[in-house]
């Protein structure tokens, strides 16, 4: 029979037999592998001998697993026998390691079935028909139980849109006034330089007025609140339903809309104006700064120009689009937070999801307003 000895013995093919000698272990196993690739005749060999393996960790053990399976498939005699049969003399220690690190009784990992594009096609689809019909009946109850509550105190807490109005409104003041402050300068110092090309100095206060109050006040007063406070609702309704409060508020005969959303659609459809109103009026002041530094235009005449360029349907348009934006945020912010599966990495996913989308919802109201109001 043939015998194959390496420098330190660590395995043996004799008799019929595969005999491991030492060790097997991470260190071990390429080597003992290599020694027993290089092995012809497999039909030889009919067991593998443990008597002499001292210890063997997982690595060992997945080599063993091979090497039986290898002798099973070559040699006839073995087909019907197990992979216990195979193994002999090991030790109750060896045995143990084996059964503890063995892979054989696992389950087989299930094939992944590749679809096609019309099936991934279909099934986005159908996901998105789902989320729109979710959305629509979220979207019809917040507004139902919105309009509710003003009558039925039953099933609120106490004080709670003055709390709401605090963490929605009230904190989000300074960023939105540092922001605002510098769109104004920013805004009014590039516009300056154009302008005073032309000797166009004083429409610089038309353009701060007007672009502030159409756009840029309402838009970024938007992104920052979708940012700061849509993360803020989605990730606490989330929270609430990952650790089964939500199925404590039905249990009790509470509606969770009426209960955790309401409270923050009142809060935020008041605070959106006059959020906005404030980043309107900081972003203006910046433009006035630039104005009287820079272009030497005198505050009384920039305010007299400024009035020139406002407009009462300008006014209506804006505190429409911000209360519009308002809602946006907070439907989809418990859009997602409704829907959160999983544990804190499903709470992580609707909160970031709930701020993509109210940042892109914010996005194309506003588009669709600059179309009806330019028709």
């Amino acid at each position: 029979m043939a015998r194959h000895r390496s420098t330190s013995e660590i395995i043996n093919f004799d008799e019929g037999v595969i005999k491991p000698i030492g060790l097997l272990n991470k260190a071990t196993v390429p080597q003992l592998w290599m020694s027993f690739k290089a092995v012809s005749g497999l039909t030889n060999y009919k067991h593998i001998d443990l008597s002499e393996v001292h210890s063997v960790d997982s690595a060992g053990v997945v080599f063993i697993e091979e090497v039986a399976s290898e002798l099973i498939k070559s040699n006839s005699l073995l087909a019907e026998k197990s992979f216990d049969d195979v193994i002999v003399n090991g030790s109750d220690e060896v045995l143990n390691s084996i059964k503890i690190f063995s892979q054989r009784d696992l389950p087989e990992r299930p094939k992944r079935v590749r679809t096609g594009y019309f099936e991934r096609l279909g099934e986005s689809f159908l996901l998105g028909k789902s989320g729109v019909i979710e959305i629509l009946t979220l979207s019809s109850e917040v507004f139902y139980w919105s309009i509710a509550a003003l009558w039925k105190k039953k099933g609120a807490r106490k004080g709670s849109l003055i709390q709401q109005a605090g963490l929605i409104g009230v904190d989000s003041v300074p960023i939105i006034f540092l922001l605002s402050f510098i769109i104004g300068l920013i805004l009014s110092l590039q516009s300056a330089v154009q302008l005073r090309l032309f000797g166009a100095d004083i429409f610089v206060a038309d353009l701060i007025t007007v672009s502030m109050l159409r756009e840029m006040g309402p838009m970024m007063t938007a992104i920052i609140v979708a940012g700061r406070s849509g993360s803020s609702i989605a990730s606490e309704i989330a929270t609430m339903k990952v650790t089964e409060e939500l199925d404590a508020l039905k249990m009790m005969a509470i509606n969770p809309i009426r209960y955790v959303v309401v409270p923050k659609f009142h809060a935020i459809t008041f605070c959106m104006p006059l959020l906005v109103t404030i980043s309107i009026i900081v972003g203006i002041f910046g433009g006035i700064i630039v104005a009287v530094s820079y272009l030497g235009i005198s505050p009384s005449a920039f305010y007299g120009q400024m009035v020139k360029a406002l407009s009462m349907k300008d006014l209506l348009i804006t505190l429409l689009k911000s209360t519009i934006f308002a809602w946006a945020i907070v439907i989809i912010g418990s859009f997602y937070g409704f829907r959160v599966e999983g544990g804190a990495e499903g709470v992580g996913k609707a909160t970031t999801l709930s701020v993509v989308a109210s940042i892109f919802a914010v996005i194309v109201i506003d588009v669709i307003f600059s179309l009806i109001y330019i028709a």
